[in-house]
């Protein structure tokens, strides 16, 4: 049959697209979207998003579709394994930023490896994260042994405690926080009546009751705000006025709205800057305002800083790969050997096993309806 003048511009028009076609690059996200701690969840998913954002110009430049596909893992190790494996069948997807929790994070990291797939985590602190030596595991926030001696250390000196009484919530998480601490006031002649793992996300009253019997100068939590919020409210009901230390689980103002008017008297530390103490951030919380209608948090501006590192991590393989399309063993090799800057929370490169090699530690008090800066503390991480 003849070629008809349109047969031939539908057909030119066909070419001139396939020509111009976009290679489809992924980076996924692991948090938990749904659930109790969706609002940490959400900052962190909000955060990687408006760095792709940022980053899609730039791979558009090398001839890339640059893809967001963020997962629910619902703070569950299953889920967040299950979803892990569909990570690891979509050949598209290059590298994962997250998971925010330890608990999930150990176990989907282990089931990338084998795909080569980097993980970036933006909050996972448990040692056992990069202990394993996975070259596929890496992270931007300080380690349970450089957090939990720095929570302790402010229990003994900034709080003067001679007693204090230890909570964990049963996680990875919590659970090697709290042995953090316990180690190091031990270590310091602070006693410590126990260390306690509880479940419980309702009625404390339990708990409560050994607490006022024990009389502890302070208690240290190492769990996640929802659960934190709940306990704080019922011991100041109950009528007990100490101070409440915690890891970065209670980085949230959700903690705020739980507690109610037992958030008094309660410290955190957290990896996650909060956006007033990092200059460079003015402009990513205007931005993060403007598109979410809400203010951002330090889950938030780490989220974005761990996405910058992943996607910067892909652009330095591609480049090495005469600019086209690196393989997920590459990508792995370009984040963990690779120097970042532009982060709002400062240059990070990675140690042998995945660690940042300097990281800040920000000591935040909670009281009278507000989160604030008490301290900060430069660390390093526990081992290369």
């Amino acid at each position: 049959m003849p070629r008809t003048p349109l047969t031939l511009l539908l057909l030119s028009a066909l070419s001139l697209s396939s020509a111009n076609a976009l290679t489809t690059i992924k980076i996924a996200s692991l948090a938990p979207l749904s659930g109790g701690q969706s609002a940490i969840g959400m900052q962190a998913r909000n955060g990687i998003q408006l760095a792709v954002t940022e980053y899609k110009p730039q791979f558009r430049k090398l001839g890339f579709d640059l893809q967001f596909v963020p997962f629910d893992d619902q703070a569950d190790p299953a889920t967040g394994t299950a979803a892990a494996r569909k990570i690891a069948a979509d050949r598209q997807v290059l590298a994962v930023v997250g998971a925010l929790n330890s608990g999930v994070t150990i176990p989907a990291s282990a089931a990338l490896q084998a795909s080569h797939v980097a993980m970036v985590s933006s909050a996972s602190t448990a040692n056992n994260v990069t202990d394993r030596g996975l070259s596929n595991m890496n992270r931007i926030v300080p380690r349970d042994d450089a957090q939990g001696p720095a929570g302790a250390q402010f229990l003994k000196t900034r709080l003067k405690a001679k007693k204090v009484y230890i909570l964990n919530d049963k996680t990875a998480y919590g659970e090697g926080l709290a042995r953090e601490v316990e180690r190091t006031l031990k270590a310091s002649g602070v006693r410590v009546i126990t260390n306690e793992g509880t479940e419980e996300k309702s009625d404390f009253s339990s708990i409560v009751a050994k607490i006022r019997l024990q009389k502890p100068d302070a208690i240290y939590f190492g769990g996640i705000y929802n659960q934190v919020g709940v306990f704080l409210k019922q011991l100041r009901e109950a009528g007990v006025t100490v101070p409440v230390v915690g890891g970065d689980g209670l980085d949230s103002q959700e903690l705020l709205q739980i507690a109610g008017k037992g958030a008094q008297n309660v410290f955190f530390t957290t990896g996650a800057a909060p956006v007033e103490a990092l200059p460079a951030a003015k402009s990513f919380a205007a931005a993060y305002q403007k598109t979410f209608k809400q203010p951002a948090q330090g889950f938030a501006v780490f989220g974005y800083d761990a996405a910058k590192v992943t996607l910067q991590g892909v652009l330095n393989a591609a480049r090495s790969n005469g600019n086209k399309l690196p393989s997920r063993t590459q990508v792995e090799r370009a984040v963990r050997k690779g120097t970042f800057s532009g982060l709002l929370s400062g240059k990070t490169s990675f140690n042998s096993v995945g660690d940042r090699k300097a990281a800040t530690l920000y000591v935040m008090k909670v009281g009278d309806g507000k989160v604030k800066l008490s301290t900060s503390i430069a660390v390093k991480p526990g081992k290369s």
